[in-house]
């Protein structure tokens, strides 16, 4: 693995049982045969059709799910996943489902209660903060999981479609909060369907099609034969 390298996969797939009668069951793959390597402080852009295997991947990349061939090698020992399908914990408190995350991502205890007040802070959330988060919005929720995940800067963040949640004021900050990160010189990996912001956010961009690379290159580049695909103009 090479110094400048912070991910690499190699030949990964990932597979799912799937029931196709008594008895009887069928391995769909979502992931297969797919290699690429992520450069420390780069911006890695992710697109795909429906299906492309883009939230499989992010899943294999965060730790949630393990491949069924292949290996993933990181020098990275904090990596987040900041996703509006990653629910919380409904029963326990906002304060607690960020104790639970922080300790998911990694963090010990101490580390997780000094960054408690800047989480809650960011989140705006400071009166519900002690409430049980069955009794928050889905805006409320998207704030408290989009602090957790940003405040904790982690080694590498891997983002779901998720720039710009809850309110038109958060949306705003949240989303220049994201921006800033995606043009740092931190490592990112960004999953959307919006090619406008791919292409002004991302330094590369790679093309999933069936759960396998078919391109990888420069935004424009991969975007355009995208489109293109598509029936774009």
């Amino acid at each position: 693995m090479l110094d400048n390298v912070a991910l690499q996969l190699d030949n990964i797939g990932m597979a799912y049982k799937r029931r196709a009668g008594f008895m009887r069951y069928e391995t769909s793959w979502a992931l297969r045969k797919l290699s690429f390597e992520v450069h420390s402080g780069e911006s890695l852009g992710i697109i795909g059709r429906n299906g492309a295997g883009k939230s499989s991947l992010l899943r294999l990349l965060a730790g949630i799910s393990k491949p069924s061939e292949g290996s993933i090698t990181t020098r990275s020992s904090f990596v987040a996943l900041l996703s509006l399908n990653l629910g919380f914990i409904p029963n326990l408190s906002g304060r607690q489902n960020v104790r639970i995350s922080g300790m998911l991502y990694g963090l010990d205890r101490a580390h997780i209660e000094e960054l408690l007040p800047a989480i809650v802070e960011y989140s705006e959330l400071k009166q519900a903060i002690d409430h049980p988060v069955a009794t928050y919005s889905a805006g409320m929720k998207a704030r408290l999981g989009f602090a957790t995940a940003t405040v904790v800067e982690p080694d590498i963040l891997l983002i779901d479609e998720i720039l710009g949640v809850g309110d038109l004021s958060f949306r705003k900050k949240s989303s220049a909060t994201m921006r800033n990160r995606l043009k740092s010189d931190k490592t990112a990996i960004f999953v959307s369907h919006n090619m406008n912001e791919v292409r002004a956010l991302c330094d590369r961009v790679i093309w999933l099609e069936h759960g396998a690379l078919h391109m990888s290159g420069s935004p424009d580049e991969v975007i355009s034969a995208y489109e293109r695909s598509m029936g774009s103009p």
